[in-house]
Parts: C-alpha cells; structure tokens; sequence
C-alpha cells in the first residue's frame, strides 16, 4: 500500500507540477540570481513546507470529514478554478 500512494501521489505530482507557475517561477529566478543550486535548495525546501502542510491538514480533515466528502468538495473545487481560469478570472 505504501508503494501504490507512493507512486501515485509522485506521478500526480510531476505531471501537475510540470509548467505550472511555480515551474516558470524557479525559471525565473535562475535567470535573475544566476544562482541554480541556491534557487534549487529554496524551491524543494519552500515545496516541502507546502507538502507538509498539505498532509497535516489533510489528516486532520480526515478525521472530522468523510473522505467521501472531501473528495467531492475537492473535486468540485478544482472544477470552479478550471471554469473561472477558462473564462478569464482567474
């Protein structure tokens, strides 16, 4: 069970991750410090603070909401950010 959310959860990842704002940000920055080793440490250890929230939180909400729940509301916020970036709000 490990090695499937394991896998799962890296394959998600990378693909999400993959030229999104954070990605054209770390580009960004190499550019401007022409420092990548620096920019690399800031970037993983700034993403591994956000994971870690992300898991914190999540396990807390796991045990006062259904996971049942939590996938739908999930799943339906990620449907409102597409309809408002598709539109133009965001």
């Amino acid at each position: 069970m490990f090695w499937k959310a394991f896998l799962s959860t890296f394959g998600l990842l990378v693909l999400a991750e993959l030229g999104d704002k954070t990605q054209l940000a770390v580009i960004a920055q190499v550019c401007k410090f022409n420092r990548p080793w620096a920019v690399f440490l800031g970037a993983t250890l700034a993403l591994a603070i956000v994971t870690a929230l992300g898991v914190v939180v999540g396990q807390a909400l796991t045990t006062i909401v259904p996971e049942a729940i939590l996938r739908k509301v999930a799943a339906a916020a990620f449907v409102v950010m597409g309809v408002l970036m598709w539109v133009g709000v965001l």
